[in-house]
């Protein structure tokens, strides 16, 4: 049975030896994932941060835990984690290798999702020990993100001789371990921010013209709504699509688009791309028929050229 396999439990000689955790980037992640450290029975020793922000954060979750500069962190802890933005990473890295920070033998973790081991390499010159292990879940920064640890994928690419280590590490936080290629990372990445955080524009676009409307719990509407096509579309994918485009409903559509123009014109460009990209799926799966794309297709290609509708000639006059 390969690690890939393998049941997502770990015996007592496949689990990492007792370690002093340190962090280095006391932002919403980095506490929390040595929270949750300190409950499989690992030591959080030292956490570096600026932002007064993150000392309270620190404090907080990681109550007694000295705040200190990311070498003396690197000095203190047999695991690093690394949680700063994905942005700051090389440098970070690159300059910890360069004063001599890292040692020979010494675990260090990033929670990018972009990156995987390749940034780390500086460490991994300088004798560290490098492993990508990105939690899939938005964080708030509070003891409440321990909890939802609690069977969150994690992407984890890792050297082969720490694959074994670095997937026990992430059920020991309470996480399932997925493996994901170096070479994939990037586009792992994109897959996850347009789940979430488009997502989270989407929502936040609907709360808005909503509120614009006068709904009193415009939150309250969308829940049961939002909360049942979630669950609809991760149990069926495109099955579930449902609504005037992937009905083929080319006069709603032209509707919805000529009410944003007028009252919501921020989010209209946000409808035209998922309008199109609805129907290209709907119409892939056999959902929407070609007869009744044909229209549709035509009112959201219209708008995209300057906000003609179908039937519109170049002028904008009926024809």
């Amino acid at each position: 049975m390969n690690a890939a396999s393998a049941p997502r439990t770990t015996e007592a000689h496949d689990r990492p030896a007792r370690l002093r955790v340190g962090v280095v980037g006391a932002g919403r992640v980095g506490p929390v994932l040595a929270a949750a450290l300190r409950l499989a029975g690992h030591r959080p020793v030292a956490v570096s941060g600026v932002s007064d922000a993150s000392r309270r954060r620190a404090d907080a979750l990681l109550p007694g835990v000295p705040l200190v500069t990311p070498e003396e962190v690197l000095a203190m802890a047999d695991l690093v984690l690394l949680t700063v933005p994905d942005d700051a990473l090389p440098s970070l890295v690159a300059g910890l290798a360069e004063t001599g920070a890292i040692r020979p033998g010494q675990l260090l973790a990033h929670t990018s999702g972009r990156h995987g081991v390749e940034v780390l390499r500086p460490a991994l010159r300088a004798g560290g020990l490098p492993l990508a292990l990105h939690p899939v879940m938005t964080f708030s920064g509070t003891s409440v993100d321990v909890q939802r640890l609690a069977g969150c994928s994690f992407g984890v690419t890792a050297p082969e001789e720490l694959r074994m280590a670095a997937e026990a590490l992430v059920i020991e936080m309470g996480g399932e371990p997925e493996w994901i290629e170096e070479r994939d990372r990037p586009l792992y990445h994109a897959a996850l921010a347009m789940g979430a955080n488009h997502l989270v524009t989407l929502v936040a676009q609907s709360l808005d013209v909503l509120r614009g409307l006068g709904v009193a719990a415009p939150d309250r509407m969308l829940a049961p709504l939002l909360g049942a096509a979630l669950d609809n579309a991760l149990r069926s994918g495109d099955a579930a699509l449902t609504g005037p485009v992937a009905r083929g409903d080319a006069g709603t559509v032209a509707a919805h688009v000529a009410e944003l123009r007028e009252h919501a014109p921020d989010a209209l460009a946000g409808y035209l791309a998922l309008a199109r990209t609805t129907a290209d799926r709907a119409l892939d799966h056999g959902l929407l028929r070609p007869e009744s794309a044909e229209a549709l297709l035509d009112v959201l290609a219209g708008d995209a050229e300057g906000g003609r509708g179908a039937g519109q000639g170049p002028d904008g006059a009926e024809r």
